[in-house]
């Protein structure tokens, strides 16, 4: 009997099939690329760590701006000490020149009158030209005081030539340094003007990122960390600090804001401590250097809390291994447990 077209079509189908699976089943599995793992937070996504993460380096890009920004004006408060010792020094110059010719003139004058008629002016002459004792003892005494005005005059002029010569060191000293502390300043706007592209750059991938956020990722990045705690500070000045940062809780971050509606980490701490009397530099990184450094577990509500290396972040020690901080962009200031990360501490003092 003759085998049916259509089945002998089916069955050498299956049969391919078969050994496909067979060769399919036999072939070494290629080893995949590995693919990078996402260390995620004890709550949200990883959509939210990986944001997390990236506006960890955004603030870190923005303490870079301010601490640039701080030393630029240092800079220039550098070079308008220099410019106002050069303007100084230069008035000093001018004013010791012209007593330098007024002392010249008069040294001049009693070096013309040391002879009259061919006859030095002294004592001798004064003995051998006087007609009596008493006419003397006159001359004697007109020279002594000649003498001493001509001394002084001398010292004088003497005087005027030294403070001549200071002054224009000086004014060079001061040229020199205006014109270092300008080529520095001119440096440090061109840093500015890098620092502030790649912080944009950065800004501009928060926002891509910002669109995989879940609901519940947004609700995590506004949870202030609990009700606002009852602390006590061991001392007045860091109780109003302490006060004040946690009257914030629930404000929204903001790049380079120092309140009193929104903040970046460093200006929490800026604006905290304000109200309570003591300036505090602008950066995390200039903060971690200000006041007195304090062992990890001597730590005291009030107490400033650094991480990183560089230091890129700040907050505000408020007992119990919790903070209160301004974390990132999207967050807000909330209490958070201590970080891993943890560089040190420091106690403002006024």
């Amino acid at each position: 009997m003759q085998s049916h077209p259509v089945r002998r079509v089916v069955s050498g189908a299956l049969a391919a099939a078969a050994v496909i699976t067979l060769v399919t089943v036999a072939q070494p599995t290629a080893t995949a690329a590995p693919v990078p793992v996402l260390q995620a937070p004890p709550t949200g996504s990883d959509a939210l760590a990986q944001y997390r993460d990236l506006a960890a380096q955004a603030e870190k890009l923005n303490e870079d701006l301010l601490k640039a920004q701080d030393d630029l004006k240092a800079k220039q408060a550098e070079l308008d000490k220099a410019n106002n010792d050069v303007n100084a020094a230069k008035d000093q110059a001018a004013k010791a020149v012209e007593n330098q010719k007024k002392y010249q003139a008069e040294v001049d004058k009693f070096a013309g009158a040391s002879f009259t008629s061919g006859v030095q002016l002294n004592k001798l002459s004064a003995l051998l030209a006087g007609t009596s004792t008493q006419d003397f003892l006159d001359r004697s005494s007109a020279l002594e005081v000649i003498a001493t005005e001509k001394n002084g005059a001398m010292g004088n002029l003497t005087g005027a030539v030294q403070q001549a010569t200071d002054a224009t060191n000086k004014a060079t000293d001061a040229a020199k340094r205006a014109q270092d502390a300008r080529d520095a300043a001119a440096k440090l706007t061109q840093d500015i003007q890098a620092k502030q592209k790649a912080l944009n750059d950065q800004i501009a991938q928060l926002k891509a990122a910002n669109k995989n956020l879940s609901a519940a990722d947004k609700a995590a990045q506004g949870d202030t960390g609990g009700e606002r705690p009852n602390v006590q500070a061991p001392t007045a000045a860091a109780q109003t600090a302490v006060n004040a940062a946690l009257s914030k809780l629930g404000s929204p971050y903001g790049w380079g804001d120092t309140g009193p509606n929104s903040f970046d980490c460093s200006g929490l701490m800026l604006w905290a401590y304000g109200k309570a009397g003591i300036k505090l530099p602008r950066s995390s990184r200039e903060q971690s250097t200000f006041g007195a450094a304090v062992p990890r577990d001597q730590l005291q509500p009030g107490d400033l809390v650094f991480y990183y290396s560089p230091v890129s972040h700040v907050g505000m020690y408020i007992g119990d291994g919790k903070m209160v901080h301004a974390p990132d962009t999207g967050d807000v200031v909330k209490i958070s447990p201590l970080q891993s990360q943890y560089a040190g501490a420091r106690r403002p003092t006024a």
